[in-house]
């Protein structure tokens, strides 16, 4: 038995993790690299392994960085079984003709571009691509057993990450040794909104896991959703508009359920809410169809308000770009949470472009933000901005909301690791930059687990 670090590998992105057990070849995860342009480009084409002698991918979760390159996969002569939640197939379903729609634009943009003699660009995979992938997946319920490859059971147990995630227990009997491995994909948190808690592993002999925050501890969530209110009530309060870039996936399911809470209790007065980004309503429809993932508290909340979790009777889910466009020409409070979440493309530019320049609005940042992207710049506190590179003064209030990250914070990471300690013979952290991962192997140390590995992009290790 081999394992093979092809993603995801001394960085947080394009999770590949190879398996090779009785001759047979098990892919966890197929996501992108997201990066600097040429070195995405180079890695999300080409495969350090023949698509064609795989036998079955296993998929943790639906974000683009474990699941994005399957399009590519398949359309590289991959034609086994995916296995997934059946949340986790829904969802990647729209995901994935999400990123192939954006691939495509992507490359006519920059085709308009090109000089006499230029090479064109062709997208990674299209629309059409990622459509074939939908009829592969093979849905699977958590704790339900089922043989990926001969020799080997697989279960999924619920990750608390995003809707349909989950770590997977492998089970093999491989030449009459039997070993258990677990892979965590990644990581929720305790007493996240909606989803159900992360499950602690099972007793294992190894166990790949994700070390994203491994040197940051995380503040408790609710003391998240307090600080939230908060902004909210006081921009409302003084006839502002909160406009809030927010990611598709996960983190505007969280805020409109946030906000239907506040107007639940009487916190907050009646007002407009939009979501307006088209991949956010689609999630949502998703989210729709599968209560099964929702934890007691949300459960509670809608027998006891007698009204869905994702709806509410100001909330409006935007559709058309008409109705989008509306929006600007409104200068009534509201409450606008919109794609991308790192305010880099999508409707969110036009609701900053409006409204950025009016010191009655609040501009709310809440999630993580990358170095050099329009929302890093915004919760640096820049006082001018470019969009659509036109500058732009910010006289719009703007906060920041720490404590919503739906990954485990370095004391979880410790907890999880620690659950297995005296069974564990090797534990290699993944999905993860280099400080939080020295940091982490350091702190397992202390847990005495002393056989912690933190591999390189390629490296290989026979178990």
């Amino acid at each position: 038995m081999r394992i093979n670090f092809h993603g995801a590998a001394q960085t947080v992105t394009g999770s590949q993790h190879l398996l090779e057990i009785n001759g047979s070849k098990l892919l966890l995860d197929c996501g992108l690299y997201q990066g600097h342009r040429n070195e995405s480009n180079l890695r999300n084409r080409n495969f350090s392994y023949d698509p064609r002698s795989l036998d079955a991918v296993i998929l943790s979760h639906a974000h683009i960085d474990h699941s994005g390159n399957l399009p590519n996969l398949v359309r590289q002569g991959f034609t086994g079984p995916i296995y997934a939640t059946r949340a986790t197939a829904d969802l990647s379903d729209i995901m994935l003709r999400d990123s192939g729609h954006i691939q495509e634009s992507d490359a006519a943009f920059l085709n308009k571009r090109l000089k006499g003699g230029e090479t064109p660009v062709e997208p990674i995979y299209t629309m059409t691509d990622a459509e074939k992938v939908a009829g592969q997946f093979h849905s699977v319920e958590y704790k339900q057993g089922f043989e990926p490859i001969p020799g080997v059971t697989a279960q999924y147990f619920d990750a608390g990450h995003i809707l349909g995630s989950a770590a997977v227990l492998l089970e093999i009997n491989e030449k009459g040794r039997k070993i258990r491995f677990w892979f965590s994909g990644d990581i929720g948190r305790f007493k996240l909104p909606l989803l159900l808690d992360p499950v602690l592993p099972e007793p294992v002999d190894y166990l790949l896991m994700e070390c994203t925050y491994g040197d940051k501890p995380h503040n408790d969530p609710g003391m998240a959703f307090d600080e939230f209110r908060q902004v909210v009530i006081k921009t409302i309060g003084r006839g502002g508009k909160v406009i809030i870039p927010a990611f598709a996936v996960g983190r505007t399911q969280e805020i409109v359920f946030y906000l239907n809470e506040m107007e639940a209790r009487g916190d907050l007065k009646p007002i407009p809410v939009y979501v307006d980004s088209p991949l956010a309503v689609n999630t949502t429809d998703v989210f729709r169809r599968h209560p099964e993932c929702f934890d007691e508290e949300t459960r509670v909340f809608v027998r006891e308000n007698k009204h869905p979790a994702l709806e509410f009777k100001n909330l409006t889910y935007i559709r058309s770009v008409e109705e989008s466009k509306a929006l600007n020409e409104r200068k009534d409070p509201m409450i606008i949470i919109s794609a991308s979440g790192m305010a880099e493309t999508g409707r969110i530019l036009h609701h900053l472009k409006n409204n950025i320049e009016d010191p009655r609005n609040t501009i709310l940042i809440v999630s993580w933000q990358a170095p050099d992207t329009l929302g890093r710049h915004l919760a640096d506190r820049d006082k001018r901005v470019r969009i659509f590179g036109e500058p732009y003064d910010v006289r719009a209030e703007v906060s920041t909301i720490g404590g919503m990250s739906g990954h485990a914070g370095q004391d979880l990471l410790i907890r999880y690791a620690a659950t297995i300690k005296s069974q564990v013979k090797q534990v290699f952290l993944v999905h993860g930059e280099e400080t939080p991962a020295q940091v982490l192997m350091a702190k397992l140390k202390e847990q005495s687990l002393r056989e912690v590995y933190y591999p390189a992009l390629h490296s290989s290790v026979e178990l």
